[in-house]
């Protein structure tokens, strides 16, 4: 029961935190839906959006099965952010940095261009709150497990994770050594 309330309660303060740095109508770079922006109500079924599309292949089946079997449960997948251009990747660190103070903190958030996960199509991030609890509960029957603590919405494609579990999460991107390049 205290493992689920913290699930909870971490995915909502996440739900909060992404929301603070998704892109704004008044980003300089005006970035659109071909440099990885999502439109509001976009599922991992529509693979006409860049930010679908350009998933790595394997995730992008994880995802959709997870997704069909989540509807069963009467949970819908959106994609709140998938692939982004390297673009895309610097202008949501330039936000953060103006919105948390520091290089520093920023990268407890949003990586840069050459470190993300998601300018490489191999991360994604799942909303609503449903669906990352939904994922936190199931992902790792499809391989999909969340890698940061403090994103309860950023997803990974791990295989191994169907037979042995997700690895322990890191507790923000500035513990995980793919960040540190």
């Amino acid at each position: 029961m205290i493992v689920a309330l913290a699930v909870v309660i971490t995915a909502f303060i996440g739900a909060v935190g992404y929301q603070s740095v998704s892109p704004s109508a008044a980003s300089p770079l005006h970035v659109g839906e071909a440099d990885g922006a999502v439109p509001d109500g976009v599922t991992v079924f529509d693979d006409e959006i860049p930010a679908v599309a350009n998933l790595d292949p394997d995730l992008f089946k994880a995802l959709r099965r997870a997704a069909t079997d989540a509807a069963d449960d009467g949970v819908e997948f959106r994609v709140n952010s998938g692939w982004r251009s390297p673009e895309y990747q610097n202008q949501l660190r330039r936000e953060a940095v103006s919105e948390h103070g520091s290089e520093d903190e920023a990268a407890r958030w949003v990586a840069t261009a050459d470190t993300s996960l998601h300018v490489s199509g191999d991360a994604i991030d799942i909303g609503p709150f449903d669906a990352a609890a939904w994922l936190s509960k199931h992902g790792a029957d499809y391989g999909l497990c969340q890698i940061y603590g403090n994103e309860p919405w950023h997803y990974e494609l791990r295989p191994e994770a169907v037979d042995r579990g997700c690895p322990p999460m890191y507790a923000d991107p500035t513990h995980d050594p793919r960040m540190q390049q």
